[in-house]
Order: structure tokens, then C-alpha cells, then sequence
């Protein structure tokens, strides 16, 4: 709705080019001029960029996520397909084993479709379509350095560029800056008390390296995926993703005292320890085509400022300033798109610059953070060491509940059905209470369990020849 409170357009400042930054961004221009400010110099096309090291490991948009790109952006994933991008079919597309070691059955789902492709490629379509918008500006080089304003009403940002510090006036700031986000300091230095931390570690390590695809092998080869088990400890597990330009991108991880290393003899060997070694055996005849790059900053850390007791008008946070999770659950683009069209939401019924809004913005943005971190933590928190404060029995009763249904989904497609919609943060995790899950759960009918990974002969054939 326009805004009522001033005969101009609003004006906001976003801090930082990540993709939660410009989705905000996108989400923003439909209501006011945006400016998007980034301390790094972006790259020209699909390259890696400084400041974003998780972009070289494995990346997988769920279902939920395709929706709220192409709700924000219409038609980014045909952008994304038409550059060497994939959409795939979950659970046709993938051949994947449960943490529990249950191999789940491969079916073809027409409304379960992922966006695979590498996270540099998706970052370059993302940038391109939001940095054309006439509504939105770029600042590259320019470095946040605190808030302007007071514990009520945030008016502005002071930056620098180069040598030069100045204040950036808007009605309203984002701070979209990532893991590194000071935030919570900015708001200490205003009078606003530090909001609640939790952080739950499970001290992964995870080391990708890119191959060339076996030649007899097409694009349409399966996503391997082989998920790790909290409950064993060390933890280990990777996953295969064939990505654009005829390469297979591998990353391998591994929780405390199993941590795969940049070793280039000890990569495809490290798989072959993993509980089935399908990964390691379709690695040992590839040629690799790039080093083995390793990341340890892994953990799931929140900040609840939703439950702030006060907060200013004229600023909100989002994307990983607000919540990062363990990588493996492939939960962090979706969540930064879906924040960002809770974003827009509001602002369809609520002015830009009317009393509270930051607030009901800021409540609004949690809803999908909230859902990631319930589904990353209710794994995580098992790993040993992972946080002070161990499960609840609630917290164990819902994760032997999780376990059943997905030992369930692996036997039974219905069933699997509402796994994917929770799991893909379509649905909320009520679905898994459905007559869906429950009947087959409950009372079958059940085929047995898988006893390998569902590789067709040919597949095998044409990525071991």
C-alpha cells in the first residue's frame, strides 16, 4: 500500500549483496528506493567472491525456497536453468541415505523440484536481475560501521569508502551482512539490551573439491547424498551434486575427531569410510579439476531479536545476521527468500515508515527462521559437544517421532510426500501429523527397506566405466 506517512518515497539501505541482502532488496523496491551497499567488490559473472567462503561447498534450493524465488523474482529458476542450472525432481532426481542409514525409495514427484547448480551461479543470476532494477542502487567498497539514531527511531547508517566516513539517511535499515553481522552491538550502543544467543555446534568440518563428470554420464544423473548420523559419533557423510559445465561438485563432512582435510589422496578415501562408501567408489576414477577447499565455521547460532522487549523503528535483520545453520540441511537460501517475501508482505499492508513496523517486520522474517532452526537443531543437538545444554526429553520425543517418520517415508511414497513438504519448508511440521504420515506410520502397508543405494545398472555403469 502506499505509504501514508510522507508524500515522498521511502527510502531503505541494505547492508550487504548476499543473496539474503538482495532478495531484501527485491522485496523492498516495491515500495521504496533502495540503496545496497557491500564492502566487497562483486565478481562480473559466476565466480567465487571474498567474503562468501560456504559458496564453494554443496548447495541445494528446496521446493519452499523455488517458490519464493520465483514469487520475489519471476522466472529466476528458468534464468538459473537457461545459464546450466538443474531443476530436480526430490526424490527421483537423488539417491539418498537417511542418517539412520535407511535408503530411501527414488519416485518421481512433480511438485518436490530443486534448483542444483553451483551456489557461484546462483548468486550471478540473483545479482543480475535485482542490481538492473531502476529502483535500486549499488555502493561496492563500503564498509557499515554503526547506526544512526536513537533506542526508539534508527534514521541512518555511517559507512566509509576508502578513506571518506559519511551517514546514510533512510527510513530504513537492513543489515543483511551475514555471519559477521554487529548488530547486536549497534544495539548496545543505542540503550537496546543484548538479545537472547543460542548456539548448538556439532563441530562440523566439511572439505568440497570439483570434478570432471565421467563422460558416459549425462546431466540428468542423480544428486548421492549420504547423511551423516548424529547418534554416531564421529559423524560423517557428503554428498554429489552434478553441477553446470559437465562437473560434479563434492563435498564431504565430518563432526569432531572425523574431520575430512585440503589432503588431495585422502578426498575420495575419506568417502569410502562413510556408512556406505557409493561416494568414495564413483569418486576413485574421476579426474578432479580443482583443489579441496575446507570450512569449520559451521555451527547453528541464533539471535532471537523478535523477542526483543523494545525495538527501533527504521531497522530490521535478516538472512544469516539473524540465524546460520549447519549447511548440510540446505536451509539458508530458502530461509532468506522466504524472509524476504514475509518482508513484502507486510509492507503490502502496513506503511514503510508507520510506528512499529521494524517490529511486525522483524516478527514477521523469524516465522521461516524459526522452522530451519527447529529442523537443523533437532539433529544437530545429538552430535556430542554440540551444546551446554543437552536435549530435553520433549526435544527426544520429537526426534525418535522424526526418525519414525522418516524410517516411514523411506518405505512408503504418501508418507514420504509430507515428509518432503516439511523438509523442503513448504509446510510446517504439523504435516507430519497428517492421516499421510500417521496411517502409513501406524498401520502400513510397508515395503521393506532398501538394502543399497537405488542406482539404476546404468547409472552405475556409465560412472564407473
Amino acid at each position: 500500500m502506499p505509504d501514508s506517512a510522507t508524500t515522498r518515497r521511502p527510502t531503505a539501505v541494505v547492508i550487504g549483496a548476499s543473496a539474503a541482502g538482495l532478495f531484501a532488496a527485491a522485496a523492498l523496491a516495491e515500495f521504496a528506493d533502495v540503496e545496497v551497499i557491500e564492502r566487497d567488490t562483486l565478481p562480473k559473472g559466476p565466480e567465487p567472491r571474498r567474503g562468501v567462503p560456504q559458496a564453494r561447498h554443496a548447495h541445494v534450493v528446496w521446493s519452499g525456497g523455488v517458490r519464493a524465488f520465483n514469487d520475489l523474482l519471476p522466472g529466476l529458476t528458468d534464468d538459473v536453468v537457461a545459464r546450466g542450472g538443474r531443476m530436480a525432481h526430490i526424490m527421483g532426481d537423488m539417491v539418498s541415505r537417511s542418517p539412520n542409514g535407511v535408503w530411501f525409495r527414488r519416485f518421481r514427484s512433480t511438485h518436490h523440484r530443486n534448483v542444483v547448480c553451483s551456489r557461484d551461479l546462483l548468486d550471478a543470476v540473483v545479482r543480475d536481475r535485482v542490481l538492473t532494477n531502476a529502483r535500486i542502487t549499488f555502493r561496492d567498497t563500503t564498509t557499515a560501521l554503526s547506526l544512526e539514531g536513537t533506542a526508539t527511531q534508527v534514521t541512518g547508517l555511517r559507512v566509509r569508502t576508502g578513506e571518506e566516513a559519511f551517514a546514510l539517511n533512510a527510513d530504513l535499515i537492513v543489515d543483511a551482512s551475514g555471519r559477521g553481522s554487529r548488530a547486536s552491538q549497534w544495539l548496545v550502543g543505542l540503550g537496546i539490551p543484548r538479545a537472547t544467543e543460542r548456539e548448538v555446534n556439532p563441530g562440523v568440518t566439511y572439505a568440497t573439491r570439483l570434478y570432471k563428470a565421467p563422460s558416459c554420464v549425462g546431466s540428468d544423473f542423480p544428486l548421492i547424498n549420504v547423511q551423516a548420523n548424529p547418534r554416531q559419533a564421529p559423524g560423517r557423510g557428503g554428498i554429489i551434486l552434478p553441477i553446470e559445465n559437465n562437473q560434479w561438485l563434492v563435498t564431504l563432512g565430518g563432526t569432531r575427531g572425523g574431520e575430512p582435510t585440503a589432503d588431495p589422496d585422502a578426498f575420495a578415501a575419506f568417502a569410502l569410510g562413510f556408512g556406505h562408501p557409493v561416494i568414495g567408489e564413483l569418486l576413485q576414477k574421476l579426474e578432479p579439476v580443482s583443489d579441496i577447499v575446507t570450512t569449520r565455521g559451521t555451527a547453528n547460532r541464533r539471535r532471537y531479536y523478535e523477542k526483543a522487549k523494545h525495538w527501533p523503528d527504521g531497522f530490521i535483520v535478516l538472512g544469516d545476521a539473524v540465524a546460520t545453520y549447519n549447511p548440510v540441511y540446505g536451509h539458508g537460501l530458502t530461509v532468506a527468500a522466504q524472509s524476504a517475501t514475509a518482508v513484502r508482505d507486510v509492507l503490502r499492508s502496513t506503511g514503510l515508515t508507520a510506528p512499529g513496523t521494524a517490529r511486525r517486520l522483524q516478527r514477521a522474517a523469524s516465522r521461516p527462521v524459526a522452522a530451519a532452526w527447529d529442523l537443523a537443531v533437532g539433529q544437530d543437538a545429538f552430535y556430542p559437544g554440540a551444546t551446554d545444554t543437552p536435549p530435553t526429553s520433549v526435544e527426544r520425543l520429537l526426534a525418535r517421532f522424526v526418525d519414525r517418520a522418516v524410517a516411514t517415508g523411506a518405505r512408503n511414497p504418501r508418507a514420504m510426500r509430507a515428509l518432503l513438504d516439511v523438509m523442503s519448508m513448504e509446510k510446517p511440521a504439523t504435516r507430519l501429523l497428517s492421516p499421510d504420515m500417521l496411517i502409513p506410520m501406524l498401520f502400513g502397508p510397508k515395503k521393506p527397506h532398501l538394502q543399497g543405494p537405488p542406482l539404476t545398472e546404468k547409472e552405475r555403469e556409465a560412472a564407473t566405466s
